[in-house]
This record gives C-alpha cells, structure tokens and sequence, in this order.
C-alpha cells in the first residue's frame, strides 16, 4: 500500500509539473488555447445568416403505361401458347372497344438547399437539385412559399439560378473571396438536410483545389462541416458570413447520403463568374483554345529537356481552331496563358473558360527546348461540339505496281514509310503523315505501351518524321545530348494523336 501510494504522488507531482511546463513553452498564449476549442457560439452568426438560406422543393411528372405488358416466356415453356393466347385476346378486346392504353401520371419530389443573392428575388442552388423538374418551389424560413422560374444552369460546375417573384426585398447573402479561404478554417453551413430545414452545422476547411473527377473544371472546397443529403445547393459560410462556397457532393460509403466528415463545395470565386453570366445571357459562355491536352509526365519532361515537370503538353490541335491559327502545335507544352502559370491541364482548362472571348492573349509554350509567346484569339466553346475525324478510302489505281521501301528494325518496332499502299492497307486517314509501325516485338516496351501495328510516327521528340532513316537519326542525336528517353507522336488510323515515351538504351 505504502508503496502505491508513494508512486500516486510522485505521478501527481509529475503531471503537474509537465502541465506548468507547458503553460510556459513558447508559443503558448491564451490566443493558442483558444485555437484549440474553436469558436465559443455561432449562435449570432447562425440568426443573422439563416433567413438568407431556402429550401428546394421539385417535383417532376413520370408516366407509366398502364397497358400489361406481356412477360418474357421461354420458347420452349408449356404455358408459352396459354400467355400468347390470353394477351392476344386482351389485345383483340381493346381494339373492339375502342380503348387504348392510357398513360397514368405520377409525381416525383426531391428536396435541397438554396439562398438568396438579390434582394429582387435571385436564388441559387446546385443544378442536380432542379434538374428535370417540372415545378421548383422556394420554401423560406419563416414557412413562405414561391414559386420559381429557372433562368439558366450550368452542369459543368452544378449551378442552376433561379427568380422568385417576392412580395417584399428578400435578405441576401454576400459572397466572399473563396481564394483566401485557409485550411484550417472553421466554417458553418446552413441547409435542408433530409427535408429538416434550417440545419445548422460547423466544421473546417480541411483541403482546397480537390479535383474529385466530377468535371472538367472541378476545384472543390473540402470540409468536414457534416453535409448530408438535401444540403445540395446550400451555403458554405465563413466566420465573418460570407458566402465561400456551394455545398455539392459528399463521400457517402454506402450510398446512403449520410456524412462522414468529407465533403465538397464549389468555390465562391468560380461560381460567382458562372453566375453571372446566366443572369446576363441565360447561360454559361466559355473561352475556347482547340487543344487536347495531356499531364507532363517525368518521363516526358525528361524526352522534352524541361527542368521541371509542369504545363500541359499538347496532343494535338483542332482543325481551324484559335490554336492552330495561332501557331500552336502538338508537342508544345503550355507553361502560361495570359499570364497565369500553368502547373497542370485542369489549370488550362480554368483559364481558358475563363478568358474573355474573341480577346488576345499572350500564351507561352516550350518548343525544342526554347520557350516562345503566341498570341492566341480566344474562341467560344461550343458545349455540344465534337467530331470524329474521317478516314479515307481512297487507293492509288498503281500500289501494287509501286516499288515498296524497306523497312528498319528500331526499338522493338518494325518501321515502313508511308506509302499509298500501306496507307490502303492499314486504312489510315488521309491527312496522317509520318513513318508507319507494321509490328510490335511482344517483349518491348513500345508492347508494354500499348504501341500498335497501323499507328503512325509523327514526330520524335517535336521533329517531324518521314521515313526510318529520320528517326534513326532523331534516336542518335538524342543520345548524344544525354537524353534518356525519345518522346514520340503518334497518330492512330483516325488521325488521333497521343504521346508515347521510349527509354533511349544502348546501340540501335
């Protein structure tokens, strides 16, 4: 016992002391302590903020035939004269009467989340929320209801604004700077969580720019505020109440659309520009460049001579598009565009929809190892736009008759110039040019890379290339300058074109 109570006091004594210790670390404030426990209330904040917030209500007409329809019977089953003969009759009888299947309607509801941005009436939500819907509803805090009209919406980003004809000016809220929203920052969003309106709930930014593959221009705001289903479309606060982003889409194991701590909203920064545009135009206008473009890789920085892997490399360039007219060709790697750096495609993606439309603006590419600035004119993107290219038919009457090159064994391929002959053959679109593979070793890397007979050499680390003899050659020089790998254009019998890197290894 002595001994117990001997080691309790030594332990007491200790933990204090350890405790004193660390009221007097430095660094160690009141200020410190209080970043620990968060905010003390967001009961003010909540009151000021929660009129601003709506509910979602939609509902859609669905029509189901009320004729039965007659079941799937095996051929060879016995009660497969017994059905055909009594849906037949059926048939028969309906037609001697005179009636036909009718169609029944039924209505389907769905609830989310809004809030005003205009006193006048303007609302915004996601547009999953309102998407399809026959009839939008805007339930207020205080039990109100309006109905409201959709002036536009945007997919890509999930944002639908709506009008609502109020009796009186509506409380708005006010966006704030997503761009200086900090991780670490507490946050609080108001909602329609499984139809309870008017859910109050807290939480930090725990990431920025997630890119979570729901579309092209995807640069979400991750917090761990608790956001379930029915929270779509709603605000994301900041402390001083500002609108920082729209609640979107949550990770739900399960599907059942409840929180675990990790979901998404649409920065404020982004959607404000969407959303103005549909107030302006009714819809999204977007900037356009005509490329199609592909992450730097190591190994392709390393075949390109860049220091660092970053841009978006080119793969190729519409047909009359601003790129091309500007110059612009696939093996570029894009670096800048109107002055904002490009570290990734999703950045060009961005800026591109971003830019002004029919404006010049300055775009920096590196070329053979040099970096140059085109001057682009920004399109407009056509959202429903997308062509497949054409392949030829065409044969020279005289191919047999022709003397056929020789081919070269390089890299694990077997290498031909393109004649008419070959190009018949393999069924290659017209507008292809450069040296044909005719066979992969099964053993290469170029097999290992999804390399195929049919595809077409275009280019080998931006040269252009005619016959094997060229990118022998091109395979020489690059050993000479150290290079480890060849980076290679190629076209498949489309015209489609795609980057592939080969390690440069020994005498060819």
């Amino acid at each position: 016992m002595p001994s117990f109570s001997f080691s309790r006091k030594v332990f007491s004594f200790f933990a204090a002391t350890v405790l004193a210790a660390a009221l007097l670390l430095p660094g160690s404030s009141p200020a410190s302590a209080q970043f620990r426990k968060g905010p003390d209330s967001i009961a003010d904040l909540s009151e000021k903020l929660i009129d601003t917030v709506v509910n979602i209500s939609t509902s859609q007409r669905v029509s189901r035939n009320q004729a039965v329809q007659m079941p799937a019977i095996p051929p060879d089953s016995p009660f497969k004269d017994f059905f055909e003969d009594f849906f037949n009759r059926q048939q028969q009888e309906q037609q001697k009467n005179g009636k036909k299947s009718r169609d029944l309607d039924s209505r389907v509801s769905s609830l989310g989340s809004g809030f005003v941005i205009d006193a006048s009436g303007i609302v915004i939500t996601n547009n999953h929320v309102v998407e399809a819907a026959d009839e939008i509803t805007v339930i207020f805090h205080d039990g109100s209801k309006l109905k409201a009209k959709l002036l536009g919406r945007d997919s890509k980003i999930d944002i639908a604004v709506l009008k609502v004809d109020a009796p009186k000016p509506l409380l708005a809220a006010k966006f704030g700077d997503s761009d200086k929203a900090r991780i670490g920052e507490w946050v609080m969003a108001i909602g329609n969580p499984f139809g309870l309106g008017g859910s109050v709930t807290a939480g930090i930014i725990s990431a920025r720019n997630r890119d979570i593959q729901a579309g092209p221009y995807d640069d979400f705001i991750q917090t761990d505020t608790a956001i379930n289903r029915g929270n779509s479309g709603g605000p994301l606060f900041n402390m001083d109440g500002e609108v920082i982003g729209i609640n979107t889409a949550i990770i739900s194991p399960g599907g059942g659309g409840g929180s675990v701590g990790i979901s998404f909203a649409v920065p404020s920064n982004l959607a404000q520009a969407v959303i103005a545009q549909i107030q302006q135009y009714g819809e999204t206008r977007r900037g356009w460049l005509g490329v199609r473009i592909t992450t730097v890789t190591d190994e392709f920085a390393e075949s390109l001579g860049l220091t660092s892997v970053k841009g978006a490399l080119v793969g190729d360039v519409t047909e009359d598009g601003p790129a091309k007219k500007a110059g612009i060709q696939p093996g570029d790697v894009i670096l800048k565009f109107n002055g904002r750096t490009i570290d990734s495609p999703r950045e060009l993606s961005r800026a591109v929809a971003d830019s002004k439309i029919d404006t010049a603006v300055p775009v920096v590419v590196f070329r053979k190892q040099k970096e140059q600035t085109l001057q682009v004119q920004v399109g407009r993107l056509d959202e429903k736009e997308g062509s497949e290219a054409k392949s030829s038919d065409k044969k020279d009457q005289n191919d047999d008759a022709a003397p056929q090159p020789k081919g070269k064994e390089l890299m694990g391929l077997s290498l031909s110039e393109l004649t008419p002959k070959l190009r018949g053959q393999y069924q290659i679109d017209k507008d292809v040019k450069g040296v044909l593979i005719t066979g992969v070793d099964d053993d290469s890397i170029a097999n290992e890379r999804r390399v195929q007979p049919g595809d077409t050499i275009v280019e080998v680390s931006q040269e252009p290339v005619a016959k094997p003899d060229d990118i022998e050659k091109r395979f020489a020089d690059l050993k000479k300058q150290g290079r480890k790998s060849a980076l290679l254009l190629l076209a498949n019998i489309k015209g489609e074109l795609r980057f592939v890197t080969l390690p440069l290894k020994g005498d060819e």
